[in-house]
């Protein structure tokens, strides 16, 4: 019988691979296309992404509604939660 080998010492997937596998399965869970990922950060559990999708599609385009969800993954990319966090239109910007 071969042991299988710990977290530690398996190959990490590339970065690429394990946010399309996370981002893959949120739009399986939520219905929704992802439109863009705007930002991915490693956690103590696996990884944080901001995903954006368009809520309402709208003519002009600058004026649909999109969200941006929080999509918390393993270390393999597999979702473990996510929630709305922030809710725009296109052509809106930042307070900053």
């Amino acid at each position: 019988m071969t042991a299988q080998p710990d977290r530690a010492h398996r190959r990490a997937l590339p970065l690429r691979k394990l946010v399309g596998h996370a981002v893959g399965e949120f739009c399986e869970l939520t219905g929704q296309p992802a439109d863009r990922v705007s930002g991915v950060r490693r956690t103590d559990d696996g990884w944080s992404l901001l995903v954006d999708v368009v809520d309402v599609e709208r003519v002009p385009a600058t004026t649909s509604v999109l969200s941006t969800y929080r999509v918390d993954a393993d270390a393999d990319g597999a979702v473990i939660g996510y929630e709305r966090i922030r809710r725009f239109t296109r052509a809106s910007t930042d307070g900053r």
